[in-house]
């Protein structure tokens, strides 16, 4: 199964990180050499993405959380850009459909999961319903759940329904990494300011967005609970700083790329049927006038 690799901004597994001890500056831009290091990134990632498909034995699932503009959109096409699009598919989950209603919580994401071989990347994912539900609990009246709602227990038993249902997926192959991308309250407040100074990103804001800003303390205490209770080395957690956007692609490629490094791909070895067709293939070929 599948370990997580060592990192500063990796999520303990006992249960002890704290959002208020998180950083989320990182470095500043200038002390990053953007073009080489995405350059080098980006070859390291297509060639890992090329093994993954021939070894076609493991899944890859990338999961991005975050508050609003803190840079999930633009870190995963930073991130993702050299990969053959035919071995990566992203999702993006918004509000859940009248048909997503009808199943339990985990069916939405659960049918987008990636194949073997592929890198399936989920901007924002199942831990939505721990994460927004939890902060507005009126969302659980439309979900149509059985018996007497228990808020003192729903959110325990999803942590739990979500920490099991990772560790099915690890367990049968599936390389599973999540990204929470840290933004201060002072950053976002930046950005969405940039949003409506500039004409090209007003499209960007949603005014709903400023009105969440002000759940931000409970939408910190439903992180910190959910990635204490899930962060485990087959399903890990890292807690990276996005302030400087650029720091914090840089952070999420390498340690996607030293997940990948981990798990051992290689491409298929030829068995010895193969060696016999091979040859039996070459003469042909060199025979062929």
């Amino acid at each position: 199964m599948f370990v997580a690799p060592e990192s500063e901004y990796l999520v303990p597994f006992d249960g002890s990180f704290r959002v208020s001890a998180a950083n989320t500056k990182g470095v500043t831009e200038r002390h990053l050499h953007k073009g080489k290091h995405r350059k080098r990134a980006t070859n390291q990632l297509k060639q890992l993405q090329r093994v993954l498909a021939a070894g076609d034995r493991h899944a890859v699932l990338l999961v991005f959380q975050a508050m609003d503009a803190a840079g999930k959109d633009s870190t995963i096409r930073a991130v993702m850009q050299g990969v053959d699009p035919s071995g990566c598919q992203v999702y993006s989950f918004k509000k859940p459909s009248s048909q997503e209603l009808d199943h339990d919580f985990l069916w939405r994401t659960t049918r987008c999961l990636p194949e073997r071989g592929r890198i399936g990347v989920f901007n924002r994912s199942h831990y939505e319903e721990v994460l927004v539900v939890r902060v507005h609990p009126q969302l659980l009246g439309s979900q149509k759940l059985p018996g007497e709602l228990n808020l003192d227990r729903i959110w325990g038993d999803r942590l739990r329904s979500i920490r099991e249902h990772e560790e099915h997926l690890a367990r049968n192959g599936t390389v599973i990494i999540k990204f929470w991308l840290n933004v201060s309250r002072e950053e976002q407040k930046r950005r969405f300011l940039a949003r409506l100074d500039n004409p090209s990103k007003n499209w960007k804001f949603e005014p709903g967005d400023v009105i969440e800003r002000q759940h931000w303390g409970d939408y910190m205490h439903a992180y910190e609970q959910a990635l204490n209770a899930t962060s485990r080395p087959w399903a890990p957690w890292y807690a990276i700083p996005a302030d400087s956007k650029p720091y914090m692609q840089a952070r999420v490629a390498e340690i996607i790329i030293n997940a990948l490094e981990r798990t051992g791909l290689r491409y298929p070895e030829p068995s010895s049927e193969d060696r016999v067709e091979f040859a039996a293939a070459r003469q042909h070929l060199e025979n062929d006038h």
